[in-house]
C-alpha cells in the first residue's frame, strides 16, 4: 500500500508540473520572445516550481554558508539527484539566470520552451555541441546572467545515490570569465523524489539545500581547472555524506 501511494504521489506531482506550466504558459511565451523579457520568464519559472511542488506537499529548505550577494553573476554547480533539484535551484538563484542542459529537455514539453530560449542544451557527445554550448554559456556570464550546472551531466543510476565524477567544463569556465562558483549540495531531494519518480514514486517533506560559500576564480588560471573541480567535488561530496550518515 505504501509503495501505491508513493507511486500515485509521484504521478500526481508530474500532473501538477503540467497543469501549472500550461496555466502560466501565456506568460511564459510571451516573456520567452525577447533575451530582456528572460528575467520575468524565470520569474514564472519560480512561481511554476514552487507551486507544482507545494501543492504536492514538497518544500525546500535553503541553508547558507554564508549571504550570497546575489548582485553577482555565478556558476552554481550541484549534485544531481533528483528532478526536484530543477525547481530547487529556480528558487535558489536570486538575480538572472540559465541552466545547461542535455539536449534530450528539448523533447519535454514541459522543458522544450526553456531550452529553446533562455536555457543551454547540449549533446556531450558531440564535441561541436559542447563547443557551441559554452560559446552561448560564456555570452550568457558576460551578460550578467548566474548559470546553474549540474556537473555530473546527469542522474546517476545507483540508489540510493552516490556523486558522480564532474565533468570539467563549468570549472574552465568559471576560470576563464573570473566567475565565483557557488557548490550547492542537495541533501535530500531523492528521498522525496529519486529521479523522475516513476520507479521508486515520491513523498511530500522539506528538501534540505546547502549552499556552500562562493568559490573565487580571479587568481586561478586554466591549469588550476582539474584541481577547481575536485575541490568542489570534494566540498559537496563530504556534506552528502555526511548527512547521509
Amino acid at each position: 500500500m505504501k509503495k501505491l501511494l508513493k507511486k500515485l504521489h509521484a504521478h500526481f506531482y508530474r500532473y501538477s508540473v503540467a497543469v501549472f506550466f500550461f496555466t502560466f504558459w501565456p506568460f511564459l511565451y510571451f516573456f520567452s520572445r525577447k533575451p530582456e523579457r528572460y528575467p520575468q520568464m524565470n520569474f514564472f519559472r519560480k512561481v511554476c516550481g514552487f507551486c507544482s511542488s507545494a501543492i504536492s506537499g514538497i518544500f525546500y529548505n535553503f541553508i547558507y554558508e554564508q549571504p550570497i550577494d546575489w548582485k553577482q553573476t555565478y556558476i552554481i554547480c550541484s549534485n544531481h539527484t533528483s528532478n526536484l533539484d530543477i525547481s530547487s535551484m529556480s528558487l535558489l538563484v536570486k538575480n538572472n539566470f540559465c541552466f545547461i542542459g542535455k539536449e534530450e529537455l528539448l523533447k519535454n514539453p514541459v522543458t522544450k520552451l526553456f531550452f529553446q530560449t533562455v536555457d543551454i542544451p547540449v549533446n556531450r557527445d558531440s564535441k561541436m555541441s559542447s563547443f557551441r554550448a559554452f560559446k552561448s554559456a560564456a555570452e550568457r556570464l558576460q551578460q550578467g546572467m548566474s548559470m546553474v550546472i549540474f556537473p555530473e551531466g546527469k542522474i546517476p543510476d545507483d540508489y540510493p545515490p552516490q556523486l558522480h565524477d564532474f565533468k570539467n567544463g563549468p570549472f574552465r569556465l568559471a576560470i576563464e570569465h573570473k566567475i565565483p562558483i557557488i557548490p550547492v549540495t542537495s541533501l535530500n531531494t531523492w528521498q522525496m523524489l529519486w529521479d523522475t519518480g516513476l520507479e521508486k514514486g515520491s513523498k511530500p517533506g522539506i528538501c534540505h539545500i546547502y549552499v556552500h560559500r562562493p568559490i573565487n576564480t580571479d587568481n586561478l588560471t586554466v591549469a588550476d581547472a582539474d584541481h577547481l573541480r575536485d575541490e568542489v567535488y570534494r566540498i559537496i561530496n563530504t556534506k552528502f555524506e555526511n548527512y547521509a550518515n
